[in-house]
């Protein structure tokens, strides 16, 4: 975070009086709150900064450039039912719906349902827009045969657990969930994409949640960590089984920064893991 006595605080920190930074425990609500505070406050700037390498109907997983339409993760789409958790301004769910698919694009920010809006508008795809938190998903059982989420939603609850239950609950049986995170390791290291952000200075083990604050410790950033194990005991725990864990590497030749993401960083460990979990079909009854 910019040193907040500086000039170069973001719009989102000006608007919503971040003073500083700390490590400490925020909740379901505070957590959700401050996610959809940050996220209306930070819309503009974030589609701004990367929009263009997102793409307004592409569907791009990770900083690392890694793409569905090269990567094939959630395999063959058209005619699915598909649910998008986290989705920006939803250029992921209007790739989707190019495809075939019958995508529903849910994210907790009004701000970034705003641009979701405008983009579907521009682009003549439509796509269904929904205002929900990850861990409170506002659909039936056995309502999707796919949801994905690509760096949306899972690091911002404050149980990422519940996020596997809903996941699981609106998937049908033989759905698939596939999601991009940061890399658990680089909980490690310091948000920096330059040679300071190749030391470590904190314990992988160290669950505490990042939390920006305001002048009266109210957050107005929350982020939190789970190691490797945690997200599959999640995913386990909640029914599902984790078929594939996928560890991007950096290509070569690219070399746009993307917040702690960078060709040197990138070059030397991962920064993004992504999950393909299925929830395998039920057994016929007596069985």
């Amino acid at each position: 975070m910019p040193d907040p006595d500086g000039s170069d605080l973001s719009t989102a920190e000006r608007v919503l009086g971040t003073a500083g930074a700390t490590k400490r425990a925020a909740g379901a609500a505070e957590s959700r709150t401050a996610s959809r505070l940050w996220w209306d406050a930070d819309a503009d700037d974030y589609q701004a900064e990367h929009g263009p390498f997102l793409g307004r109907d592409d569907f791009v997983w990770c900083p690392e450039g890694l793409r569905e339409e090269e990567a094939g993760l959630l395999g063959a789409v058209h005619g699915k039912r598909v649910l998008e958790v986290g989705c920006g301004a939803a250029s992921c769910s209007r790739w989707l719906v190019e495809q075939g698919a019958r995508a529903v694009a849910l994210d907790i920010s009004g701000g970034m349902l705003r641009h979701a809006a405008a983009d579907s508008e521009r682009s003549g795809v439509e796509v269904p827009l929904v205002q929900a938190s990850a861990d409170l998903l506002p659909f039936a059982d056995d309502s999707f045969d796919l949801v994905c989420s690509a760096f949306g939603g899972v690091p911002f609850v404050a149980d990422s657990g519940a996020v596997m239950r809903e996941v699981a609950r609106v998937l049908r049986p033989g759905g698939s969930w596939v999601f991009a995170v940061t890399h658990p390791m680089r909980w490690m290291f310091p948000d920096d994409p330059g040679p300071d952000g190749l030391t470590v200075t904190q314990s992988y083990f160290d669950r505490t949640p990042y939390v920006e604050v305001d002048g009266a410790d109210r957050a107005t950033y929350v982020e939190h960590h789970r190691t490797l194990g945690d997200y599959v005991r999640q995913i386990t725990t909640a029914g599902m089984r984790l078929v594939d864990l996928v560890e991007p590497e950096w290509p070569e030749g690219h070399t746009q920064v993307w917040g702690q993401w960078s060709p040197l960083r990138g070059a030397l460990f991962p920064g993004t893991a992504i999950f393909r979990c299925l929830l395998d079909q039920q057994a016929p009854a007596g069985t």
